[in-house]
């Protein structure tokens, strides 16, 4: 088990004091997720929650883990791997400082998305300090208990705009018995209406990608539901197919390697056809998320994202002073400012970092 650090008393002293200073604060864990967003503002204190760390309750038979928001998403896999068990969501990990309170607070999951369920759908319940500096509890500690769930799932994807979230009570699930995956050549007109047609099969698939003019999917279960299916699709059995996954995942695959073309991020009907754009494209969660990198903006991009379903952000690079998440129709900016102000009614926390309006 995670040594325990807990640091509750310490944050509350630093909100309260914040709020009675009429200061800002960007709370950080690892700081590894500090390029994304939008600028922080220079003016605001840090809150940090790298030391608020370790494992409160962990019930490997009901699949059940609660930690503190500071902990590393490292420590957190190396302990629930003693048990054969794992973060269905596959959070990526963008360095060893990475924590599971930033994943959440970002809205992070990896290539089993579509068949795993993001972070958000594992989330049970959190803790969470408000902008008054009180610790609230939200959601429980079991799948059975829906209470809270609602406002517990807010909180991924709000780069803690609505608060600062302390512990997170999450599922998690058996690691699979045998894994494979099958690689072959494919241009990307073709591509999305296959990976399409893979994924609505009732088989063990549990990623589809494409990139480089290669077509991945991955299969993982019961070990003769992994062969019955690679023997009937056929293809090339990759060798390496745990190392292409995890890079996929940490963003590690050469793709992502280019740091002066901004990266963006289409969030899509799985079967819309992907934009005409000058630039290399990255395919996953079987066509639902689109990466491109090049040169563009965001008023350029939206009206692609909207005809495909969808939406689109600035991921990484590019300009950061502007905005970088798609834009929202005036009735959800209403909406969202309301909840910010219920949960935060002096705007102490994260100013700006997801919308110039927030």
């Amino acid at each position: 088990m995670l040594p325990m650090a807990d640091q509750i008393q310490t944050l509350q002293e630093q909100v309260l004091q914040a709020r009675s200073n009429g200061q800002k604060l960007n709370i950080v864990g690892g700081g590894t997720k500090s390029f994304m967003g939008r600028q922080g503002c220079a003016e605001a204190g840090t809150l940090s929650l790298a030391e608020h760390t370790g494992v409160v309750e962990y019930h490997p038979v009901e699949l059940v883990l609660t930690v503190r928001a500071g902990t590393p998403l490292k420590e957190i896999e190396a302990v629930l791997a003693e048990q054969g068990q794992c973060l269905h969501f596959e959070p990526p990990h963008f360095g060893d400082a990475s924590t599971i309170g930033g994943t959440l607070a970002c809205n992070l999951s990896g290539p089993a998305r579509p068949w795993a369920g993001s972070v958000r759908d594992q989330v049970l319940g959190i803790r969470l300090l408000n902008g008054k500096g009180e610790h609230l509890r939200f959601g429980g500690q079991v799948m059975k208990n829906v209470a809270g769930y609602d406002v517990s799932r807010l909180q991924a994807g709000a780069m803690g705009t609505l608060g600062v979230i302390t512990e997170i009570s999450l599922k998690v699930m058996p690691k699979p018995a045998a894994t494979t995956t099958l690689v072959r050549e494919m241009t990307m007109d073709e591509v999305v209406e296959y990976m399409n047609r893979r994924a609505g099969e009732p088989k063990p698939i549990t990623g589809a990608c494409w990139v480089d003019g290669k077509v991945y999917l991955r299969l993982a279960g019961a070990k003769s539901a992994v062969e019955a299916t690679a023997e009937q699709w056929g293809g090339q059995v990759l060798a390496d197919g745990e190392q292409f996954w995890r890079q996929v995942q940490d963003m590690q695959h050469p793709f992502f390697d280019d740091p002066e073309l901004p990266l963006w991020r289409f969030s899509v009907d799985s079967t819309a056809k992907t934009p005409e754009l000058d630039g290399p494209w990255m395919i996953d969660w079987a066509g639902s998320q689109r990466w491109y990198r090049g040169q563009a903006s965001l008023d350029q991009l939206e009206p692609l994202a909207r005809a495909a379903g969808g939406q689109v952000s600035l991921f990484r690079g590019g300009d950061r002073t502007g905005e970088v998440m798609h834009g929202q129709p005036q009735a959800l900016k209403t909406i969202q400012q309301r909840v910010k102000k219920s949960f935060d009614p002096d705007a102490i926390f994260n100013p700006g970092r997801l919308y110039s309006w927030l």
